[in-house]
């Protein structure tokens, strides 16, 4: 395996993309547009940079790894990859699309991974023709910097292919724990419903949004407190989670707080949008 593609150039995929690529994989990136992939790879090229700073690479390492990443803008461009990684919008419907079109054009062979952070792997892969090479693959973010990857197990997923992407996993330096497909499997099933319950203390008046966070970085020893981790998640993001739990185990301590949908309807997403919780210049 050294040729993988990548679905997606935001946060999530470009940072897939930076790590593959680092690894000595070849990655071909897809994204709707020229103007995304050059945003994509401008990121990653900032994140190699900051690599380099640090002396973890030197500049030909940088300039090996950005060459090691070819962009296209259709899904038919991607040459008989070995894996694909999907990391598009937290979108049931979207996913499916997407892979759907990429099964029309990857060879039978190609394992398709989900980035998905809650979606059923199950369902994903019941949309293509090739449910036993199908498999979830859950980097967290940022990824150049998070060890774990959960590989999430979808009914059909066959030994070999959850062999297969946790041994990748491991070429880039990550720690592979399997999972199996539950809602949330279990990193957003722990962390979502804690990021929920800080909003309602925000709602309630409890305490104030940096309190709330001093509580559990002190307290419980986090390096973030929830509501600024809800920032740097994105809180459409976190929505769409709980959304997903709540509909997924029908359970009312799932359901997510009214001022996090009211937060998503204004458009205070977090970092991403320069206000959420707090506010970023």
């Amino acid at each position: 395996m050294n040729h993988v593609a990548v679905v997606g150039g935001g946060t999530m995929g470009n940072g897939i993309a930076q790590v593959f690529a680092q690894a000595g994989f070849e990655v071909t990136l897809v994204e709707v547009s020229r103007e995304r992939i050059d945003g994509a790879v401008g990121s990653i090229s900032k994140s190699l940079d900051r690599l380099v700073k640090k002396g973890s690479i030197d500049e030909g390492g940088k300039l090996a790894a950005l060459d090691r990443v070819r962009g296209v803008t259709v899904v038919e461009e991607v040459e008989a990859p070995a894996l694909v990684v999907e990391a598009v919008v937290e979108s049931f419907p979207i996913k499916r699309d997407v892979f759907q079109a990429l099964d029309r054009v990857c060879p039978p062979e190609t394992i398709f991974a989900s980035n998905t952070s809650s979606i059923s792997i199950t369902e994903l892969a019941a949309a293509t023709k090739r449910p036993e090479r199908f498999v979830g693959m859950h980097f967290m973010n940022p990824v150049p910097v998070m060890t774990l990857v959960e590989i999430i197990r979808g009914l059909a997923t066959s030994d070999a292919t959850y062999r297969t992407v946790e041994e990748t996993a491991r070429q880039l330096g990550k720690t592979p724990v399997e999972v199996q497909d539950y809602p949330g499997f279990v990193s957003n099933r722990v962390l979502m419903p804690m990021i929920n319950e800080a909003v309602y203390c925000l709602m309630e008046g409890v305490a104030s949004r940096e309190a709330i966070d001093q509580v559990m970085k002190l307290g419980m020893n986090h390096p973030l407190g929830p509501l600024a981790l809800a920032d740097l998640i994105g809180l459409d993001v976190c929505l769409a989670i709980m959304n997903v739990l709540h509909d997924g185990f029908s359970d009312s301590k799932y359901r997510p707080c009214p001022l996090l949908k009211k937060m998503v309807a204004a458009g205070r997403l977090g970092r991403k949008s320069g206000r959420g919780f707090y506010e970023y210049a």
